[in-house]
């Protein structure tokens, strides 16, 4: 198994919970690079999911494991690489027509929508996510036809919402690498 860390704006930092996962990944996982980390543009991410895919992409089968905005990049790759053998881990999607929505730094992400993705998809979110409610998380796990799972009050599940190493994220994504292609990969709590 080999992992893509997209994070959202600026980057994980070191006590982020994706930025941990990557250290204990090693060699296995490869975080996105892209130019534009402060003010977000699809196409430059889009392209920094492709070029870190393909460094992982002989190690069999690739979960793309994403936070925030990250995850909009990576259903837009997606949707338009379909490469054989990915999964995407979707954590914290934001809404990008939501009044927390950061829309002059990313004002591309405001043409996004979302359709259905070519793999199998979890999305992971909290009840009470600053940038979306639990029913448009919801909505935008339908659109992508991924599966959803709610893990109670979290906030954005990022280092400001206290979730460490995010023990419950763990224990979520190895039950979803479990999965593989034979079949579900998450419920609504």
């Amino acid at each position: 198994m080999a992992y893509v860390v997209v994070p959202g704006i600026d980057g994980s930092d070191e006590a982020h919970w994706q930025s941990r996962w990557e250290a204990e990944w090693g060699a296995d996982a490869v975080r996105i690079a892209p130019g534009s980390w402060q003010a977000p543009d699809p196409a430059d991410w889009g392209a920094a999911v492709g070029k870190a895919y393909e460094a992982v992409a002989g190690r069999g089968p690739v979960v793309l494991v994403a936070h925030g905005p990250g995850c909009w990049a990576v259903a837009e790759w997606l949707r338009r690489a379909w490469p054989e053998g990915a999964a995407a881990f979707l954590v914290a999607a934001p809404d990008p027509h939501g009044p927390a929505f950061p829309a002059q730094a990313a004002p591309g992400f405001l043409l996004l929508r979302a359709e259905p993705l070519p793999c199998r998809a979890l999305v992971v979110a909290s009840t009470d996510d600053p940038y979306r409610t639990a029913g448009k998380s919801a909505e935008i796990a339908a659109g992508w036809g991924a599966r959803w799972r709610d893990v109670g009050p979290r906030g954005h599940l990022d280092t400001a919402s206290g979730v460490g190493e995010w023990t419950e994220g763990r224990e979520l994504l190895r039950g979803f690498d479990a999965v593989g292609e034979a079949g579900p990969v998450g419920t609504r709590r």
